[in-house]
């Protein structure tokens, strides 16, 4: 989604709520932050908010799920498929499942909906206009608003050294190819004048969506896999699963190392695995990349203190700088209330606590991103990247065709007062599109 903001009396008609105000004086990446308590739909400018409308979420059984999403589909004119074929202008599809933000006819001061973001007609479309597939949407329990953030660990964009040439004088390759990712457009030093190759402009490029989580039982399988061969014990296809092959491996391993040949998978065998490799402890996260909902890049990284949940944070870029290697980044932290049974399977011992005053920039000193890796990031970087960071990985929702979704969790009985005049609401689940 993309807006800038104007001052003087532009800024007053957005916050009077003119859509016409809204559509003629904004462009550049923002975020839509939804609040659930307040029945509030707020748009932000880094910091500002710039426009705001009320809305109506979904009533008891039927509540909109927390968390966050971005715009999957947008369709000026759909119908419901399960709700008596109702209208659903201005659509924008936030989850497969069947959430989105469109017009109502309908947009009582409290939840109504069967789980989407019903908003009034004018403030939809104008919203639809100005909106891409892509653009962020975070839904919240409580109001929460974007900060300004800044910390060692941030990516930052790859700065074009003043003794080199210009982007428009130089000849591009692709660079760090990997397979299935996309090529991404450098420059080099040698000129070819009788050859000229489009220049890559990265403020032009789609944005790109970062994820970094705690590595699945696959995705450590398939690092195990990946080392056992590297060893020479044959896995096949580091492929993540436990098949005939990779207990082979394990046991011929096993017995090298006068162990217990019995194939099994354990904390101990694979730390073994990776001290014989000299790769030192096993990462515990991974870092994923998307650019249009295409997957670009996912590697393994370290996160210190693993049995301290990460929580569940976002960041969105600004004032992406490919000149000067600058950036700036604005976040908010969500409430994400992990079970008993997720907190066991993901071997957490202490719950993040989303209401620190430092639990972004705690968990970005736990995470060590290695310099290539930083490296490869830093070139894709440009207006309107995004950095999730949360424990649970590549959730249900998450899937061909989205960005990364994290869907949150607050438990009843732990969330907040509400403001004066608004009840309390159950934690969310997934509902169909009403």
């Amino acid at each position: 989604m993309t807006f800038r903001l104007v001052t003087g009396m532009g800024l007053l008609a957005l916050m009077l709520g003119s859509s016409t105000a809204l559509a003629a004086t904004l462009e550049g990446p923002l975020q839509i932050m939804v609040s659930r308590d307040r029945q509030e739909l707020k748009v932000y400018d880094g910091a500002t908010v710039v426009a705001h409308s009320r809305v109506s979420t979904g009533k008891a059984g039927h509540a909109t799920p927390t968390g966050i999403f971005s715009i999957l589909e947008k369709k000026r004119k759909h119908f419901s498929n399960i709700y008596n074929n109702a209208p659903m202008p201005f659509m924008q599809r936030l989850t497969w499942s069947g959430i989105a933000l469109h017009a109502s006819s309908s947009v009582p001061a409290h939840p109504a909906s069967h789980g989407c973001v019903r908003m009034p007609h004018d403030f939809a479309k104008t919203l639809f206009n100005l909106t891409q597939r892509g653009g962020h949407v975070l839904v919240t329990d409580r109001e929460t608003a974007p900060q300004r953030v800044t910390h060692a660990k941030l990516f930052e964009p790859a700065a074009l050294a003043p003794e080199q040439e210009l982007l428009s004088d130089a000849s591009l390759r692709p660079a760090f190819p990997d397979e299935g990712q996309e090529s991404v457009e450098v420059a080099m030093s040698n000129h070819v004048p009788d050859k000229p190759e489009p220049t890559a402009h990265p403020e032009r490029q789609a944005p790109v969506r970062i994820l970094i989580t705690r590595a699945g039982e696959r995705e450590s399988l398939r690092e195990l896999q990946t080392l056992l061969s590297t060893l020479g014990y044959e896995t096949g296809v580091a492929d993540g699963l436990h098949g005939r092959r990779t207990s082979a491996a394990i046991r011929a391993f096993q017995e090298a190392e006068n162990r217990k040949a019995d194939g099994m998978i354990t904390p101990d065998l694979i730390a073994a695995v990776y001290a014989r490799a000299g790769k030192g402890m096993p990462p515990h996260g991974r870092l994923l990349v998307r650019r249009k909902f295409e997957p670009v890049l996912d590697v393994p990284l370290t996160i210190d203190a693993p049995q301290i949940a990460l929580g569940t944070h976002f960041l969105l870029a600004r004032n992406v700088d490919t000149v000067k290697g600058s950036a700036d980044w604005y976040g908010v932290t969500l409430r994400n209330d992990l079970s008993p049974a997720t907190m066991k399977r993901l071997g957490i011992e202490t719950p993040a606590d989303a209401e620190a005053g430092d639990a972004l920039a705690a968990v970005l000193d736990r995470l060590d991103i290695p310099a290539d890796i930083r490296i490869r990031v830093s070139a894709l970087l440009s207006e309107g990247a995004s950095l999730s960071i949360s424990d649970t990985g590549l959730g249900q929702e998450t899937g061909a065709g989205t960005d990364f979704i994290t869907v949150t969790r607050e438990i009843a009985g732990k969330a907040a007062t509400p403001p004066a005049g608004k009840k309390r609401r159950k934690a969310s689940s997934i509902v169909a599109v009403n």
